[in-house]
């Protein structure tokens, strides 16, 4: 990409905010575009031994006078004889009826993996992939632009993500497969074994961000034999993204270019009825077929080029 060119514009469903790590407490940032129903905020971290309490706000705003509104409040409290947690909503200048759960999910001293799944008329909280609570909205979700997060929490990553696709079967919650940080195993080029191939209803999830003066990008999937049933490619070149056969075809995929310099990206890839589903960012763009017995043969997942990964996991 050369100095001063432009990007193309992309719907804002398939822009994603960066993640952000070890945030100093505490932190506010803008939410890039709001929030809107099939957003999700992963939070992971650990509670502090002697923590009292902690707040994540998605605020109306970043205000200090007058005081913004507060469209969703979390605030678990350990100091009390019942450890608990409080949801309201801030609004006007004057807190609302307290929603209050008892049996708190979290614990002093304990890490924690918290998502925050925003639908049409409720927020659903999980921690450690089990449900926790919903809270209803008070105020339109849409005017929410501002996270806020207080109080004694050491937060080691925040994702600003969207809720899968392929979220099947009536399940309630995404897996919220973490970040991993300064990990060796997630140095590029990776790979990563396939021992027992690809079944019907496996994910893969690939997540990073594209460096600075990026080259090209590759995520490939190999057989038995070490042959490559199917590439995807990013051609920086001619910013498309396609799919790549055994012997070198090409077939385009019709969907924006998400892979631009120091921008985040998320692929999902659902193995389904011998197909391979694609989700960029979220948002399912089509599928390549290769056959069911293909993929089960299937035995190493390879990815390369010029991006730093934060998340492979299948």
């Amino acid at each position: 990409m050369s100095p001063g060119e432009k990007l193309d514009p992309l719907p804002d469903t398939f822009i994603l905010q960066p993640p952000v790590f070890h945030p100093v407490v505490p932190y506010v940032t803008t939410i890039f575009g709001g929030l809107r129903a099939g957003k999700m905020v992963m939070l992971q971290g650990a509670v502090p031994v002697n923590a009292r309490r902690f707040q994540v706000d998605f605020q109306c705003g970043c205000s200090l006078h007058p005081r913004p509104d507060i469209a969703i409040h979390f605030n678990p409290r350990f100091h009390t004889t019942k450890p608990h947690v409080i949801c309201n909503t801030l609004h006007g200048g004057r807190w609302q009826a307290e929603a209050r759960w008892p049996h708190l999910a979290l614990q002093r001293g304990a890490s924690f993996l918290i998502l925050f799944l925003f639908g049409n008329e409720e927020m659903k909280v999980s921690v450690n992939g089990q449900h926790f609570l919903h809270y209803r909205y008070r105020l339109p979700l849409s005017r929410v632009d501002t996270l806020g997060i207080y109080g004694d929490i050491l937060v080691t990553a925040v994702g600003f993500l969207n809720i899968s696709p392929f979220v099947e079967d009536g399940s309630e919650y995404p897996v919220g497969h973490p970040f991993l940080l300064k990990s060796p195993s997630l140095e590029v080029p990776c790979s990563r074994a396939l021992p027992q191939g690809l079944w019907p209803g496996q994910v893969i999830i690939v997540r990073g961000l594209v460096l600075p003066e990026p080259k090209d990008f590759t995520l490939s999937l190999l057989d038995e034999a070490a042959h490559v049933p199917v590439t995807l490619r990013a051609s920086f070149a001619d910013r498309t993204l396609a799919w790549v056969s055994r012997w070198g075809r090409k077939k385009l995929i019709l969907a924006p270019f998400l892979f631009y310099p120091q921008r985040f990206f998320e692929v999902l890839l659902l193995c389904q009825e011998g197909e391979l589903k694609l989700a960029l960012s979220g948002q399912g763009v089509g599928a390549t077929s290769l056959g069911q017995q293909a993929l089960e043969r299937l035995r190493e997942l390879r990815i390369s080029g010029s991006v730093q990964l934060y998340c492979v996991h299948y």
